[in-house]
């Protein structure tokens, strides 16, 4: 009878219930892994449309359709030969707590990392991101931060828990250098004769090649540690039409993958893919993207770090 269970599960439609099919921990403290996927389902600080909450689980299902190919094209290795994944679920907090969720998820990013564990984080809306570079910087100093996004995110009028606020706050806490950040695909109002960071706009991000950006990323960060963080609405809704605040006019995901694998050797110490909600997708498209995006970050640390 357990012969029924026995078989290794290779379907696009049974228990898709962690990334990559890859083994689930659920005792953070000692964890035996190099890179750990932590999904973050909260969208309390969102603006626009909710539902980035369910964004994890998500992205998780989305992934059985890159976990059948060994070799991801156009990469040379496998993956989960090179690394390996362990997911750690969704972490939790009380309903409507957004100050819990803010500390305690900078302490457990935090023993999560203190372990040398990378760790790839799943939003969520973007505010999560906030408490991850408290974390990170514990560790690693002042980072460079690598931000793909239709936004900016530097907004100062916003309120204490906000997902347009963060890279205001962020570089006043010392988390970040914006002198050595890049903001690529911003395409919405913000302050540019202030503006710290360094901008590709999406009109120009969208006229020039994947590995112009690149260089201009890599002139900018130097040689800082990189905390990269991918808003999924950098992405045009055409190719990501569910997330909170869609923008016209961005990238297509064939770009954002380019400028992606253009970016190896970058020394990308954490990273995260957030606000994808679910209730507004079409097909997993936004979804099946993300994992996509995921997938490809993944690389890029196993091509630095192993």
């Amino acid at each position: 009878m357990t012969q029924l269970f026995d078989h290794t599960d290779h379907s696009l439609y049974s228990n898709g219930m962690t990334f990559l099919r890859q083994p689930m921990v659920t005792d953070i403290t000692q964890i035996d892994a190099d890179v750990v996927v932590l999904g973050l389902p909260f969208d309390l600080a969102t603006s626009g449309r909710p539902g980035a909450r369910l964004g994890p689980d998500a992205i998780r299902r989305a992934s059985v359709h890159l976990a059948w190919e060994s070799k991801k094209y156009p990469w040379d290795f496998a993956l989960l030969r090179k690394i390996k994944l362990k997911d750690a679920g969704d972490f939790t907090y009380p309903v409507g707590d957004p100050e819990y969720f803010t500390a305690q998820l900078e302490l457990a990013a935090k023993q999560i990392i203190d372990q040398g564990k990378a760790l790839l984080s799943f939003g969520g809306d973007h505010f999560v991101t906030l408490p991850l570079l408290r974390a990170h910087q514990q560790r690693y100093g002042k980072m460079a931060l690598v931000h793909f996004d239709a936004h900016t995110d530097t907004y100062s009028q916003g309120s204490r828990y906000d997902h347009g606020t963060m890279f205001y706050h962020a570089p006043r806490e010392g988390l970040i250098s914006p002198e050595h950040s890049m903001q690529i695909g911003i395409r919405t109002e913000y302050s540019r004769n202030r503006h710290e960071f360094g901008v590709i706009d999406a009109m120009t991000a969208n006229d020039i090649s994947a590995e112009e950006i690149a260089e201009q990323i890599r002139n900018r960060i130097g040689d800082l540690p990189v905390y990269l963080t991918f808003d999924i609405d950098c992405l045009d809704p055409a190719f990501a039409p569910g997330t909170g605040t869609p923008v016209c006019g961005g990238l297509s995901s064939d770009k954002v993958l380019k400028i992606l694998r253009a970016l190896q050797g970058v020394n990308i110490i954490g990273m995260d893919v957030v606000e994808v909600s679910p209730a507004y997708d079409q097909s997993e498209l936004t979804a099946i993207a993300a994992a996509t995006i995921a997938h490809e970050l993944l690389h890029l640390w196993a091509v630095k770090h192993k």
